[in-house]
């Protein structure tokens, strides 16, 4: 769908980050460490929240969670999401798959060296956040 919507621009466009940005997240800074500690903490932001609210122990009325769940990954975007293109390995691997395989005039490569980035710090940050939680006796 990204690819069609964009159809006539792809060539008209020189800039092959440019093209790569459309399709999946890029580091602000290449800095590997400072970029998977980024996606860690934004995870842990966002999953022990969310162990708190959806917990027996906190009584949010299950109507509310939604919405704060979303102002939740909103806060969450504008505060940690410019770094490192925000914290979902979703949104990430797909799309730099479908740009590595579509045909689009120009493109560069799909930065397969950063992938891992956005999909392992997720993942990390969610054990952590498992294990933050239980401490803290969110989880019982």
């Amino acid at each position: 769908m990204v690819w069609l919507a964009f159809l006539s621009n792809w060539e008209l466009v020189e800039d092959k980050g440019a093209k790569l940005g459309i399709f999946c997240t890029a580091p602000a800074v290449r800095n590997t460490p400072a970029n998977l500690l980024c996606e860690i903490i934004a995870t842990i932001m966002l999953i022990v929240p969310v162990f708190a609210l959806t917990s027996k122990a906190v009584a949010v009325p299950a109507g509310k969670v939604p919405y704060m769940v979303g102002i939740l990954i909103w806060g969450i975007g504008l505060s940690l999401g410019g770094p490192t293109g925000y914290a979902n390995p979703a949104r990430d691997l797909g799309p730099r798959i479908a740009h590595a395989i579509l045909p689009i005039a120009g493109k560069g490569g799909s930065d397969w060296g950063y992938a891992w980035i956005p999909r392992e710090g997720p993942f990390i940050g969610g054990v952590y956040a498992y294990y933050i939680a239980l401490a803290a006796g969110i989880l019982k």
